[in-house]
């Protein structure tokens, strides 16, 4: 009879040969989508057609929203989780037509993560990155794409993470242009911003004590899907340079309340390279030459306009006041919107105002 080493020696093989079965079904399909799939597109159009997955996009630049939308495509962003958050930020960015995305994250795709948006049954057993990059290649061609699946907080892998960052922009040695956070826990939060330091460290608790043994954390889609949204709209706005980036904006679910704040570098960082990052900002920021603001009245809209539109009333004032009534005698600062005109008889004269009823006065004309 097999030992229970043996046996759990047996099942971590069987559970190797169905990730490389999973593998192979996915390499099998990926290279079938690919097929299906649309060619890369070496131009954004703004051209209004059904065959264009740019026209809605670009539909922003002719409605004065953004200056040069097709711009999207020179920006690098990294995404650090590929969790709930993640993938679905991921996944907003490929179909936004980012030009490159790096993803980070050492965790596998498991059936436990069906109750969050993007991830399918069939991907289970297979990386997140690895999973991420197969749907997201199918959605979006245009896109580069660079994965990396392992854990950013071990010191060799934080400075590959670095260099990653530091020389991973779409022109080569070129840094990325934006690193987003998209992790679940303090130490990832901690390597990727120091001086952000979140809840835990504010409140003095140790995480290890947020998580417990057979204990799941509870997570809903609709959450995960409004904090990607809200998070991708800011990454447009700053990399698009329209709106206003929020630089703060927190979501309670509970009471659907957004509350937003700004924030500032901390001078006294413990991390070296922060500070002397933060002065080198002060001096952009001096050096740069002041605009000021010119409070421009509104220009009065005449009849004549750049759409040839002109109003034209079709009644004359004779007609407007002839069709008005006498207007109450109100206090000072109370108007009308409109008075009821005085109805009048063939003859001219005034219909005098009745309190019959209309069977009294269908009475009295019978008997005319």
């Amino acid at each position: 009879m097999a030992t229970v080493e043996e046996l759990k020696l047996r099942v971590r093989e069987l559970e190797n040969e169905l990730i490389k079965c999973k593998q192979k079904q996915c390499a099998a399909e990926d290279a079938h989508s690919q097929a299906l799939n649309r060619p890369k597109i070496d131009k954004m159009s703004a051209e209004v057609v059904d065959s264009n997955p740019y026209s809605r996009l670009m539909a922003l630049k002719r409605m004065g929203i953004v200056d040069d939308y097709e711009r999207i495509r020179t920006f690098t962003v990294a995404v650090v989780g590929v969790g709930g958050v993640g993938s679905v930020t991921a996944e907003m960015l490929t179909r936004c037509g980012i030009g490159k995305l790096l993803l980070f994250d050492y965790d596998k795709v498991e059936l436990a993560n069906m109750n969050r948006l993007f991830f399918q049954p069939h991907q289970a057993g297979l990386s997140k990155v690895e999973a991420a990059e197969h749907t997201l290649r199918n959605i979006n061609p245009d896109v580069s794409f660079e994965t990396h699946n392992y854990n950013i907080t071990t010191m060799e892998n934080f400075t590959h993470f670095m260099d990653c960052i530091s020389h991973g922009g779409l022109e080569e040695g070129k840094p990325v242009d934006l690193v987003l956070s998209c992790v679940d826990n303090f130490e990832a939060r901690m390597a990727i911003n120091t001086c952000a330091p979140p809840l835990v460290v504010a409140a003095n608790i140790d995480e290890k004590t947020l998580k417990r043994e057979g204990v799941c954390a509870a997570s809903l889609p609709t959450t995960m899907g409004v904090v990607a949204g809200l998070l991708v709209q800011n990454v447009l706005k700053y990399l698009l340079k329209f709106g206003t980036v929020s630089y703060y904006l927190g979501y309670n679910a509970m009471q659907d309340f957004f509350p937003a704040m700004a924030m500032k570098a901390n001078p006294q960082c413990n991390d070296r390279h922060c500070r002397r990052q933060q002065e080198e900002y002060k001096r952009t920021e001096a050096e740069r030459p002041k605009v000021e603001v010119v409070q421009e009245e509104e220009e009065v809209v005449h009849e004549d306009n750049e759409w040839g539109i002109e109003l034209v009333s079709e009644v004359t004032e004779e007609e407007l006041k002839a069709a008005s009534g006498t207007v109450p005698d109100l206090p000072e600062g109370i108007t009308v919107a409109y008075t009821i005109p005085t109805e009048e008889k063939a003859d001219g004269e005034t219909v005098e105002e009745t309190e019959q009823s209309l069977e009294e006065l269908m009475a009295q004309m019978k008997k005319l």
